[in-house]
């Protein structure tokens, strides 16, 4: 599979770890690890960063980096990762005017996009983000939510992703957004080995609550999209199922049929899927007890909890962290 072209950039007065980060995390993914295990290396990105006028940024601290080019010399790429650029709100888009246009050009071509901390908010004041899911740090929050009323702002995530669009919190959050995008373009494999072979903690804490599966958004029936949300915010707690149900209004038949219809699952397997994506993110990165595990994503029964994990993975949760976890 050839490598993926990201286009990583370089903003003025950035925290220059949220760029220099995630351009370690690209540049090693498909090789570090296999150099490290005397595989042949197969990179899986190929990493060009860009300044708006190809000139050296000066970063928070006064670190200076210089570019692979200007905006306008990127040809291809298939995803471009925006840092963090400081945190003062009040002149992020002014200070990085160009980037704007630029965005909103390369959007309409279908190319994704990652931002992570401030950076989120040149995004969202080119209107990418109206309409959908995004998340920033937590001190930002309500200056964005302010002043981009039409996004749906979810800080209390890590990491939000949809249609495109992918949002990391704060400023350690680069290394987190990067790690998850290595697992979404290359898959989950590639993913953890990256982060073995780099010494990063996947996920090493999340703003509240835990690592949640992307919701199916591809669909247009917008109460099950309201339910969907609701379920994400709150698989960890027990509750009957007719109460996503309820919140939007429908009788239970009512909301099984649809729920289907838009996302291929019932109801409960769709709760099943959530929790157990927490539960393998919780096995990837942490040495907690079975126990533990089941609790936290909604089960009391540790042995029901088993069992409920090797049905959606095949392998014993035991089984799953020896190969996975760190």
């Amino acid at each position: 599979m050839p490598a993926k072209e990201v286009t990583v950039l370089l903003l003025d007065q950035m925290f220059s770890s949220t760029a220099i980060g995630p351009m370690e995390i690209f540049r090693h993914a498909g090789s570090l690890w296999n150099i490290l295990t005397g595989a042949r290396s197969a990179p899986s990105f190929h990493v060009t960063t860009a300044s708006a006028d190809g000139r050296p940024v000066r970063c928070d601290g006064g670190i200076q980096i210089r570019p692979s080019c200007a905006l306008k010399d990127v040809r291809k790429t298939d995803l471009i990762f925006v840092p963090t650029t400081g945190l003062s709100v009040d002149d992020v888009v002014e200070r990085n005017a160009p980037i704007v246009p630029w965005l909103q050009r390369r959007s309409s071509r279908g190319i994704d996009i990652a931002s992570v901390c401030s950076g989120v908010g040149l995004v969202a004041a080119a209107g990418l983000l109206d309409g959908k899911r995004a998340t920033t740090h937590w001190g930002l929050a309500e200056c964005f939510r302010q002043k981009y009323p039409n996004v749906n702002w979810m800080p209390e995530l890590m990491i939000t992703e949809d249609r495109g669009f992918f949002c990391g919190g704060g400023v350690n959050a680069s290394l987190d957004l990067s790690i998850y995008l290595v697992e979404r373009f290359c898959g989950h494999e590639i993913a953890m080995q990256t982060a073995k072979a780099l010494l990063i903690e996947t996920p090493r804490g999340w703003q509240s609550g835990f690592a949640v599966v992307p919701l199916k958004t591809d669909h247009t029936d917008d109460s099950i999209a309201s339910a969907q949300e609701w379920m994400h915010k709150n698989f960890a707690k027990t509750f009957p199922l007719d109460e996503p149900a309820r919140r939007v209004g429908m009788s239970m038949r009512n909301f099984v049929r649809r729920f289907k219809e838009a996302t291929g699952d019932s109801p409960l397997t769709y709760l099943q899927k959530l929790r157990i994506a927490a539960a393998k993110r919780m096995l990837e990165g942490g040495h907690h007890t079975m126990q533990e595990i089941s609790e936290a994503v909604g089960y009391q029964d540790a042995v029901f909890f088993r069992a409920l994990f090797q049905r959606h993975t095949g392998v014993s949760p035991s089984a799953y962290r020896e190969r996975f976890g760190i």
